[in-house]
């Protein structure tokens, strides 16, 4: 039977839409204070912006990096760019600051917006050398219970480094970028891959490309420490400080699997666990966007209203690649090859509205 440790999945993710109203304003409803960030302009064609606390702030607003490319990570020291900013994560959500010609990129009036929100919160460091986990000291912010850390790393140079992650668990994704470089891709490890493929194939976050070996990915993932393979370049850049936002399987608030489409205008049931709130997936044998879907921008089914990690559109609200949110997982419910191409294999990242089975013992949002 399914059965979950977390009651309440609202407490450490959720996502939340608003229409821009070209004001300072801070936006709330997230439920928690959220230490992952990521925000698109829905209506118009803008960067997708993730910001979180462990890369924390410039002198004016927070940093952020944009999934779509391969730029140098925003340092966020002039107030805001063109296009306006958050500057403030509350307890409830965040607020943002004008920049020099407006409020676009995140409160523009005329623009409706969506974030997706993660809960990190407890600090965490690992001193390589002085615990004997992993090769290159890294430091961030964890959350065992939600199975959720976000670490940051100084790269050495060197092949096959490991890197505490802090989890207690074996992630089941992880997604990294060299923050300081304007032509390193992110690199997305996931289990389903790597069981399927070998430890040498990732995705990159900011192409449609199909999964493909790479010498400079993340692989050898443990309860402890991910491992990354390329000396230099991407995931371990000499001295340059990189990024990488982990993710452990929680029952009943989280999974990560993989599936293989049959082109019918009723795709294969993919069980969860669980009434998505939340899932990104990807075709990893074609080049297909990454799709986003969440219950708030599609509040009934079918879920049709799609955003693209890897480019900057505006959200598509077609049937064609569309999917239903069920109480235990999902299905396809069209046979575009974005999610139920015939043959197809994807991998999805998916977090949860509500358990199929409550913990029913514990308190809504506590863990057990």
């Amino acid at each position: 039977m399914a059965y979950t440790t977390i009651d309440n999945p609202a407490l450490f993710f959720n996502t939340i839409i608003w229409s821009g109203d070209d004001t300072a304003r801070t936006i709330s409803g997230v439920g928690f204070q959220p230490d992952w960030i990521w925000w698109k302009q829905r209506n118009g064609t803008d960067s997708h912006r993730l910001a979180d606390s462990v890369r924390g702030e410039g002198s004016a607003s927070f940093k952020l990096i944009f999934s779509e490319d391969t730029s140098a990570e925003y340092d966020g020291n002039d107030n805001g760019g063109s296009q306006g900013n958050i500057n403030d994560i509350t307890s409830d959500g965040f607020s943002g600051v004008q920049g020099s010609s407006g409020y676009n990129n995140w409160n523009g009036s005329s623009y409706n917006y969506v974030a997706w929100n993660w809960k990190a919160g407890t600090s965490f460091s690992n001193d390589a050398s002085a615990t004997g986990v992993g090769d290159i000291d890294s430091s961030g912010s964890i959350n065992t219970d939600a199975g959720f850390s976000i670490i940051g790393y100084n790269g050495n140079n060197t092949s096959s480094a490991g890197i505490a992650h802090g989890l207690g668990t074996t992630p089941s994704m992880i997604i990294q970028k060299r923050r300081a470089d304007s032509v390193a891709s992110w690199r997305v490890w996931h289990n389903r891959i790597h069981a399927t493929s070998g430890e040498t194939n990732t995705l990159l976050l900011n192409t449609s490309a199909a999964n493909a070996s790479d010498s400079d990915n993340i692989s050898g993932v443990s309860s402890t420490t991910f491992t990354v393979r390329g000396a230099g370049g991407a995931t371990n850049p000499n001295g340059s400080a990189c990024i990488a936002y982990c993710f452990a399987e929680k029952k009943g608030y989280s999974k990560f699997g993989s599936y293989t489409g049959n082109g019918s205008t009723s795709g294969p049931f993919v069980y969860t666990g669980f009434k998505p709130a939340f899932v990104l997936m990807k075709r990893t044998n074609g080049s297909n966007s990454w799709n986003i879907f969440d219950n708030k921008r599609a509040t009934v089914n079918p879920v049709q209203h799609r955003l693209f990690p890897d480019t900057s559109d505006a959200e598509a609200t077609s049937t064609g690649n569309a999917v239903d949110f069920l109480s235990n997982g999902f299905v396809g419910r069209s046979s575009g090859s974005t999610v139920n191409h015939d043959g197809g294999t994807y991998i999805y990242m998916a977090f949860a509205e509500t358990p199929f089975v409550s913990a029913g013992t514990k308190a809504a949002g506590t863990a057990r």
